[in-house]
């Protein structure tokens, strides 16, 4: 059976790559997600979910309660229609824990396939090994063990090098545990962690969380601390930041759970829960501390799919270079320009040449906002767009790149300094300045880049450029080298 199946009555996509969509049934929601893009790293193009709660009460009857698979149904209604509207080309329709140990699943599965839907339910193993893709898809250098909380089972996952080691799958989901504290969920989980063999399998390694509930503890974290960047993908807990917000959840008000930014109303009830689970976890396993993973299921079912060249593709590198080409001028522009201002930064370590490539893959974002806010612009699509594969100060520093790139000046604007040190964001300047430089050279134009070179020396920052291009290097061009030289602690040159 391939793994995306035709939805009928779809049309064909319009766009150059179709239009592929993911349905998840869950134990705590059924979403629709609607991607386009690069295989790599396909945007977002439509996010839908109903917290329909499969798995409440299953525990207790065994069976799914006629109200969710009434909610539930009703969903998949919608999502057949909207699939269609949206000609979506191919749908991959996943049912996890609930619908996997209802005695009344197979009423949502024969739902689902009168409107058109072929459901997989996955096995237990099958969801572990998702989210554990997912988390490589997102995080390629992950090294620890991927934990994916839904209403009604846990996966554990060992990555490490680019792989799944090992995988397992408890009846732990947040749905289950429902109230269960201290000793009574101690003495739930740390029997069937025990027997599984996993007790101190994350010693010194790092818990990657994936899951609305434990994104929702991320987000809540984030709230309470005055975070300056409101991303949970890759935000970082130690334990004991975990065991205190599991203290203060459970004293804290709807009305306050419901006033922190971009927590679901619907996870509200499960933080509680979801973060004494945590606690246990992290203690049985070891773990040194934990990274909250974006991406999950979903996107490891996507990242499955493809080759082995495709999934070595830096994701950073390939949503950049789409989004550039999107919003650019010049879609060959930016990888030219990394090339041309490579040599003044070859000292770099790898991990920052990628961040650099990226600022210069994106360094035309702001073209086409007005004058007076285009760094500002710059500044906001590094921060906040969804990119993975990129840290918070990574993140500050492509923001600090794009700022100065798009005339923003040297100066470290808020927040910048609060996510990354003096020292990387004056790497950043530099590197927006030789942006701006190569840019205003240029035109942004091929051709001048693949005529002309810029090299650093222990005095100066020698463009090399020949007689017939010189009427290119006027006043304009000529300030920007100063500026760039003199950051660089050298005189510009021409030669």
């Amino acid at each position: 059976m391939s793994l995306l199946a035709r939805l009928p009555g779809a049309g064909s996509a319009k766009a150059i790559r179709p239009r592929i969509a993911i349905i998840d049934i869950g134990s705590n929601s059924v979403r629709l997600v609607v991607y386009q893009g690069h295989p790599r790293v396909p945007a977002i193009l439509f996010n839908e979910k109903v917290m329909a709660g499969l798995g409440r009460g299953l525990a207790e009857t065994g069976s799914i309660d006629a109200s969710s698979l009434s909610l539930a149904n009703q969903a998949l209604a919608r999502f057949a229609a909207v699939l269609r509207e949206m000609e979506v080309a191919e749908v991959r329709t996943v049912a996890t824990a609930a619908v996997r140990d209802a005695a009344n699943g197979q009423e949502l599965i024969d739902a689902a396939t009168a409107l058109g839907l072929t459901v997989e339910t996955l096995s237990g193993e099958q969801e572990a090994t998702g989210a554990g893709l997912g988390v490589l898809s997102g995080i390629p250098g992950a090294d620890g063990i991927v934990g994916d909380l839904g209403g009604g089972s846990l996966e554990l996952v060992r990555v490490r090098a680019g792989k799944i080691e090992d995988r397992v799958s408890f009846p732990l989901g947040v749905l289950r545990i429902a109230g269960l504290r201290g000793k009574q969920l101690d003495s739930r989980v740390t029997p069937l962690i025990d027997a599984a063999g996993w007790a101190g399998k994350g010693a010194g390694l790092p818990f990657y969380l994936v899951g609305g509930s434990w994104r929702a503890l991320a987000r809540l974290d984030i709230s309470q601390n005055d975070y300056p960047l409101p991303v949970a993908h890759q935000y970082v807990m130690d334990p004991a930041v975990v065991a205190r917000l599991g203290r203060s959840v459970v004293h804290m008000g709807k009305a306050s759970l419901r006033s922190i930014p971009g927590l679901a109303s619907g996870r509200a009830a499960t933080l509680a829960d979801a973060a004494a689970l945590l606690t246990v976890l992290l203690r049985r396993l070891g773990s040194s501390t934990t990274i909250v993973s974006a991406n999950g299921l979903r996107e490891g079912l996507l990242f499955e799919r493809l080759d082995a060249e495709t999934r070595a593709l830096d994701p950073l590198i390939v949503a950049a270079r789409d989004e550039g080409q999107l919003l650019g001028r010049f879609p060959e522009h930016g990888d030219l320009l990394d090339r041309w201002i490579a040599p003044l930064f070859s000292g770099e370590p790898a991990r920052l040449g990628r961040i650099r490539h990226a600022a210069c893959l994106l360094a035309d974002v702001g073209w086409r906002a007005n004058p007076e806010f285009r760094a500002e612009r710059g500044m906001e699509i590094a921060l906040h767009g969804a990119w993975v594969a990129i840290e918070a100060q990574e993140r500050a520093m492509l923001a600090q790149a794009l700022f100065t790139s798009l005339g923003g000046g040297t100066t470290l604007p808020d927040p910048l300094p609060r996510l990354a040190d003096p020292q990387a964001l004056r790497q950043a300047v530099a590197w927006g300045l030789a942006i701006r430089f190569g840019q205003r050279l240029s035109s942004g134009l091929a051709g001048p880049l693949t005529r002309t070179s810029v090299a650093l020396t222990d005095d100066a920052v020698t463009l090399t450029i020949a007689a017939p291009d010189r009427a290119l290097y006027a006043e304009t061009v000529e300030k920007r080298h100063t500026a760039l030289a003199t950051m660089l602690g050298r005189r510009h040159r021409i030669g």
